[in-house]
């Protein structure tokens, strides 16, 4: 059976310095982050992508693949973008986030990258507690006898997350509600 190897970066790409050392991310759009998570099903395997922001925990996009292709990265990165514009610091690990195809997205739209160390999850420990809620609270519970019945369910939690999900860290808002409220708290001081 394959194994996840969703860590394993391509030699020749180059690696971005951690920027989130000692910083306060307390708004929107400051920074966002992203992680792969290989996901078994009765007939295979699924590799998931999501692209969260930082501050409020709101899953801004995601996206699901049968391969660990890089083009699923950089749709998902692509429809946070157009959504929601752009932050000022993108996080990642060193995976697929490191080829030229996603970096050059993230030139493009003028946003600094950030990449943790190498075999350290706790830099970008709130995409890593998003996986763990979604399997244990979600994946595990249930038996997908393929992609699009998964890609279904997903299309459900994701909203649920989002919009229902209360957040003891964010004062018992959802990501939708903090990010709102940040927004409008950005705006009002600038």
């Amino acid at each position: 059976a394959p194994k996840p190897g969703t860590s394993k970066r391509h030699p020749g790409h180059p690696v971005y310095p951690y920027l989130l050392r000692g910083m306060t991310i307390d708004r929107p759009n400051q920074v966002w982050a992203t992680d792969i998570t290989f996901i078994p099903i009765a007939r295979g395997h699924m590799y998931l992508i999501a692209i969260m922001n930082w501050a409020t925990r709101k899953v801004l996009s995601w996206r699901l693949s049968n391969t660990l292709d890089t083009q699923f990265c950089v749709e998902a990165l692509k429809a946070a973008l157009l959504k929601y514009g752009a932050p000022e610091i993108f996080n990642s690990d060193h995976c697929q986030f490191t080829s030229d195809a996603f970096t050059a997205v993230l030139k493009a739209w003028n946003v600094k990258i950030s990449m943790d160390g190498k075999g350290r999850f706790k830099d970008n420990i709130f995409i890593e507690r998003l996986w763990r809620t979604l399997k244990y609270e979600r994946i595990y519970l249930k038996d997908y006898d393929n992609g699009a019945d998964f890609y279904r369910d997903l299309t459900i939690w994701f909203r649920w997350y989002n919009e229902k999900r209360k957040h003891s860290s964010l004062d018992k808002m959802t990501p939708n509600e903090a990010y709102a409220q940040g927004l409008q708290n950005h705006n009002r001081a600038a």
